[in-house]
C-alpha cells in the first residue's frame, strides 16, 4: 500500500489540481490512492522507522531514489511478482537492519486511516459519486477490507492486477471498476508523478498534500459538500 512512496520526497504545503475540460457536474467518479491519501503521512512513518533502526531518517527514500536493486525490489513487489519474505529480506539487507522479519509492518506502524479523508469519500459516495481505489500495494493482506467495502464501489490493487502506477492501464481499470468513463473521474494521489497518466486519459487530478487542501478542491470539482467533520486546525 505504498503507492510508489520512497521514489520522491513529499510535496509542498498546498494541493494543486488539473481540471482540464470538465463542465460543472461532469465529474461523477472519484478515484483515490490509499497510502498517503486515505492514510496519514507515510513519509513520517518511514522516517520514524529509520530513526528507530538507527538509520538516517531519509535512508528508505534515498535507497529507492538511488539504488537500482532497491527499485527493482519495490517494482517487483508492488506488481505481485515478488513474495513478501523475499522483499523484506532484500530490502532489509540493503538498508542494513538487523531484523528483516516484520519489516513491512514496522515501516507502516506509524500510518493510520486519515479520518477526514475517510469521511469525505464516504460523503461523496452517499452523494451519488462513484468511488474507487487505485493503490500500489506492499502486499495485499494489510488493507482494511471491511472499510474498503464501505467506501468504494471498485478496488484496484497493483499486486492483484500485476501492474502499478504510473502505468496508464491501471487508471483505466480504476474507471472501469466504478462504471465511469475516465473523463468523468477525478484522481487523487500524493505523488505528483502518478498524476500525468490520469490527465492524459482525460481525468481531473488533485495532488494531495493535506485533507485541508484536498477536500475543498474536491468539493469544488464534485459540487457537493464533503468536509463537515474537517477540523479547523490539525496538530503538527
Amino acid at each position: 500500500m505504498s503507492d510508489g512512496v520512497g521514489s520522491i520526497t513529499p510535496g509542498g504545503a498546498s494541493a494543486s489540481s488539473f481540471s482540464g475540460e470538465h463542465p460543472d457536474g461532469s465529474i461523477r467518479g472519484l478515484l483515490v490512492d490509499w497510502g498517503g491519501v486515505m492514510t496519514t503521512n507515510l513519509f513520517h512513518s518511514f522516517s520514524a522507522f529509520c530513526e528507530a533502526e538507527g538509520l538516517d531518517p531519509a535512508a528508505l527514500a534515498e535507497a529507492f531514489r538511488g539504488n537500482e536493486e532497491a527499485r527493482e525490489l519495490l517494482i517487483g513487489f508492488e506488481e505481485g511478482r515478488l513474495e513478501e519474505t523475499a522483499f523484506e529480506n532484500g530490502l532489509g539487507a540493503l538498508l542494513g537492519v538487523e531484523r528483516a522479519e516484520g519489516l513491512i509492518d514496522r515501516l507502516f506502524a506509524g500510518a493510520q486511516p486519515e479520518p477526514s479523508m475517510v469521511e469525505a469519500v464516504r460523503a461523496a459516495r452517499a452523494g451519488g459519486i462513484a468511488t474507487g481505489l487505485i493503490s500500489n500495494s506492499w502486499g495485499t493482506t494489510r488493507y482494511p477490507r471491511t472499510l474498503l467495502g464501505e467506501l468504494f464501489d471498485g478496488v484496484v490493487i497493483s499486486g492483484e492486477v500485476g501492474m502499478r502506477k504510473p502505468a496508464q492501464r491501471i487508471y483505466e481499470l480504476g474507471a472501469e471498476a466504478i462504471g465511469r468513463a475516465p473523463a468523468e473521474c477525478v484522481f487523487i494521489d500524493d505523488l505528483p508523478f502518478n498524476l500525468p497518466p490520469a490527465q492524459e486519459l482525460g481525468m481531473a487530478t488533485v495532488h494531495h498534500t493535506s485533507p485541508e487542501t484536498t477536500i475543498p478542491e474536491l468539493e469544488r470539482l464534485l459540487g457537493i459538500a464533503l468536509g463537515a467533520s474537517l477540523p479547523a486546525t490539525r496538530p503538527a
